[in-house]
């Protein structure tokens, strides 16, 4: 599955899921001031290889803001929010602080934490910093292409 992220001219990025080079589902992307929260999905669940709304809509459940809840996925979207709100913060929030928020943040939302360490946020930091590095300079319409397997 190939993901299609391109950057829009108003409050909104776009995301199209292409199998097999055929585009099956498009996905409005809020503008958020760093890379797509999709985004942010694929550097979390390709490093980790944990199954949250990319891996789903990999297995073929239809992309929707309104997806069952599922327990591995909900971990995935609460470290996906702490690695987001780093991001907004400039991507330097010292990992063991990344890990506690994202303690609080679970339990918060009654979600158990995946098994997370200070060596995956640093695979996952790293990943999206790169992506940040290749979706900054882009132009609006032009667009970034991501492969993602399981």
């Amino acid at each position: 599955m190939e993901l299609v992220f391109t950057k829009g001219t108003g409050k909104y990025d776009r995301m199209d899921v292409l199998r097999n080079g055929v585009p099956t589902e498009a996905i409005d992307c809020p503008r958020q001031r760093i890379i797509p929260h999709d985004m942010v999905h694929y550097a979390v669940e390709s490093t980790l290889h944990r199954r949250g709304f990319i891996g789903r809509v990999h297995d073929g459940e239809a992309a929707s803001f309104q997806m069952r809840g599922d327990a591995e996925s909900d971990g995935v979207e609460r470290l996906v929010e702490v690695f987001q709100a780093d991001g907004w913060s400039g991507w330097n929030t010292p990992p063991a602080d990344m890990l506690d928020l994202y303690q609080v943040t679970c339990r918060a939302r009654a979600c158990e934490p995946l098994p997370v360490r200070v060596d995956d946020v640093d695979a996952i930091r790293s990943c999206l910093l790169d992506l940040t590095a290749r979706w900054e300079p882009l132009a609006a319409g032009e667009s970034l292409t991501l492969r993602f397997e399981r």
